[in-house]
């Protein structure tokens, strides 16, 4: 069973940064994309930013310039460097892992992580 094991998560002032980290286990050959998604209380789920193992990356427009994903295909984990933050930047982190494809040949697919809650306030 594949999981994503999100970290790194917590409470910072505007300005500030943190760095999430994403895991993923359960005998994984290979993932197609990886990526981070947020919701703040009373909002949808919604994008922050994507990297496929081929190198393309994805970003709302609102963390353009402030945010940065990064990803170790060897280590299956998946980074979001965030810098600049802001007070609208506080939400529920989670992390999302698109074609997974497993060893032995199975399969998964948007498989989520449970979560890391990141706070920006003074």
């Amino acid at each position: 069973q594949v999981q994503l094991v999100e970290s790194g998560g917590g409470l910072v002032q505007p300005g500030g940064s943190l760095r999430l980290s994403c895991v993923a286990s359960g005998n994984i050959f290979s993932i197609y994309a990886m990526g981070w998604y947020r919701q703040a209380a009373g909002n949808q789920r919604a994008l922050v930013a994507t990297f496929t193992r081929g190198g393309r990356t994805n970003y709302a427009d609102s963390v353009k310039g402030r945010f940065t994903i990064s990803r170790d295909n060897a280590k299956n984990t998946v980074y979001l460097q965030m810098n600049s933050l802001k007070p609208e930047d506080t939400a529920v982190y989670y992390c999302n892992a698109g074609g997974v494809t497993t060893l032995g040949g199975g399969s998964a697919n948007n498989v989520w992580g449970q979560g890391t809650q990141v706070s920006v306030s003074s």
